[in-house]
C-alpha cells in the first residue's frame, strides 16, 4: 500500500502544539481511512536529535536530519519561542531548503513560515504567519507577500498557517485535498472539533487589537470608533475625540496606524460585520446597521470589495455553529430582512 510520508522538522524550543496538532489530525485520519486509502507515515527529524525539548518541556524523539533523505510527501515546519535561534542555524535552514525540493508540498505552522522564507522558499509567493509577527515578516522578507488576514494560505505547493491551533485547520485541509471532504469532516468530528475552518477565516480580532496606536490621542480616537461604530463617524468628529485639528489628526493617524481614518473606519466596520456574520443569525440588514453602514446595498458592495464574497457567502462558509449554541440569536423585535 502506498503511504504519504510526512516529515516533521523539530528543533529545541519549538512549540509542542505546532507539532502535535497537525500530526494528531494525520494519525486520526489514518485510523478512519478505508482500506484502500494511502495512510500517512509520520517521521520526526531534528538537528538536535535524538531527544528534542519543546518550549513547554514536552520531549520528542527524533532522527537526525540525514534520516529525512529521499522523496517526501509533506514537509512540516513548526514555529516556536526559539525561532530566532533557529533562523541563525544555517545548517537547519539549508536542510529545509533542500528537503523542500524533494517534497510534494511544504507546510508551516505559526513562525515556521519564517524558516521557509529564510530558505528562500516563499519569494514571490503569498504567505501568512501569526498576526503578531506579520509586520516583522513583511519587513524581513520583502519578496514575500505577507497576508495577515487568513488562518492559512495555500500558494502552489506551499501552505503557511497563522499559528498554534490553525495548524490543525491546515492539516484538515491537507487531509481533504488527499482523501476528500468526507474524511476531513469525520476526522474533525472524531477530534471533537466543533468547526472545520477554511483558510479564509480571519485573524481579525487580534489584528484590530494589535493596530491600536501607542500615541494616546490616536488610541483614544480608535477606541471611540469601536464604541460608536453604528454611527456615521465623519472624520472631523473623530478628530474632536483626539482633541486635534482635522488636518493634523489625519496626518498623525496615518503615521501611527498606517492607514487613513476613513480606511480604518471601513476596515473596522467590515471586521465587526464578519464577527456578526460568524456568530449570530442577524439578517444582512441588521448586520449592516449594527456595523454602521448606511444601507444594506452599501454594506454588500464594501464587503464584496474587501473579501470577494457576499455576506451570505461568507456566512455560509464561516458561521460558527456548535452543539453548545455558540450562534447568538438576535432579538425577536429586530428581525427585519433584506
Amino acid at each position: 500500500m502506498l503511504q504519504r510520508r510526512v516529515v516533521v522538522v523539530v528543533y529545541s524550543g519549538a512549540q509542542a502544539l505546532d507539532i502535535t496538532g497537525p500530526i494528531e489530525v494525520f494519525d486520526t485520519a489514518n485510523r478512519l481511512l478505508p482500506g484502500s486509502g494511502a495512510p500517512y507515515q509520520i517521521e520526526f527529524v531534528s538537528i538536535d536529535a535524538p531527544l528534542v525539548r519543546t518550549s513547554s518541556g514536552v520531549m520528542i524523539e527524533a532522527a537526525p536530519l540525514e534520516a529525512g533523505h529521499g522523496p517526501i510527501d509533506t514537509l512540516l515546519v513548526p514555529g516556536g519561542w526559539s525561532l530566532r535561534d533557529a533562523l541563525k542555524n544555517r545548517a537547519l535552514v539549508a536542510w529545509i531548503g533542500q528537503a523542500a525540493a524533494r517534497s510534494r508540498r511544504v507546510a508551516s505552522v505559526c513562525g515556521g513560515s519564517f524558516l521557509l522564507a529564510e530558505a528562500g522558499l516563499l519569494d514571490g509567493r503569498r504567505a501568512t504567519t501569526h498576526w503578531a509577527y506579520c509586520e516583522e515578516m513583511a519587513c524581513r522578507y520583502p519578496d514575500v507577500t505577507v497576508d495577515p488576514e487568513p488562518i492559512f494560505v495555500w500558494d502552489g505547493r506551499f501552505v503557511t498557517s497563522a499559528g498554534v491551533s490553525t495548524g490543525i485547520d491546515m492539516a484538515l485541509a491537507l487531509v481533504e485535498a488527499d482523501h476528500g471532504a468526507a474524511l476531513a469532516l469525520e476526522t474533525a468530528r472524531f477530534l471533537v472539533l466543533f468547526l472545520k475552518r477554511h483558510g479564509g477565516q480571519a485573524q481579525f480580532s487580534a489584528v484590530l487589537d494589535a493596530q491600536l496606536a501607542d500615541h494616546a490621542p490616536i488610541r483614544a480616537a480608535q477606541e471611540w470608533i469601536l464604541d460608536n461604530l453604528q454611527d456615521p463617524l465623519p472624520v472631523a468628529e473623530i478628530a474632536q475625540q483626539a482633541n486635534m485639528s482635522l488636518r493634523n489628526f489625519a496626518r498623525v493617524f496615518r503615521r501611527e496606524v498606517g492607514t487613513t481614518p476613513g480606511q480604518y473606519v471601513e476596515r473596522t466596520r467590515i471586521a465587526r460585520a464578519r464577527e456578526l456574520l460568524e456568530t449570530t443569525d442577524l439578517t444582512t440588514s441588521q448586520v449592516a446597521r449594527r456595523s454602521g453602514f448606511a444601507a444594506p446595498e452599501t454594506f454588500i458592495r464594501s464587503f464584496g470589495r474587501a473579501l470577494g464574497l457576499t455576506p451570505n457567502q461568507y456566512r455560509h462558509r464561516f458561521q460558527v455553529v456548535s452543539p453548545s449554541g455558540l450562534v447568538v440569536q438576535p432579538d425577536q423585535a429586530d428581525r427585519s430582512s433584506v
